[in-house]
């Protein structure tokens, strides 16, 4: 007998879950980085709400976030970890399991 705990939703990771770390995820693993403000544009949220959702998956160390400088212009840009990339990966079978493909 199966018990509720055994449903693919616990698999799920809550940190990547949330729809826009989920959209910073899902962008950065499509490219090998992407500047702040390409990525904030292509997910369409605020600086303030990117830079949070940024330092919490660097935090957990799905995203690198570098700092540079183009001339006098600082430049932020961010990339999935080895170790994003698996979670990001896992993430995606669980919601294939749950829907059943």
């Amino acid at each position: 007998m199966s018990t509720a705990a055994d449903h693919p939703r616990h698999r799920l990771n809550d940190l990547i879950h949330a729809p826009v770390r989920f959209s910073i995820m899902a962008a950065l693993a499509g490219a090998e980085s992407m500047d702040f403000k390409d990525l904030r544009d292509t997910i369409q949220v605020s600086d303030s709400v990117l830079s949070k959702q940024l330092a919490v998956l660097e935090k957990a160390g799905y995203v690198k976030i570098r700092k540079s400088f183009a001339g006098k212009m600082p430049r932020t840009s961010a990339s999935v970890t080895a170790g994003g990339r698996t979670a990001w990966e896992e993430h995606l079978q669980t919601l294939r399991d749950i829907a059943g493909g």
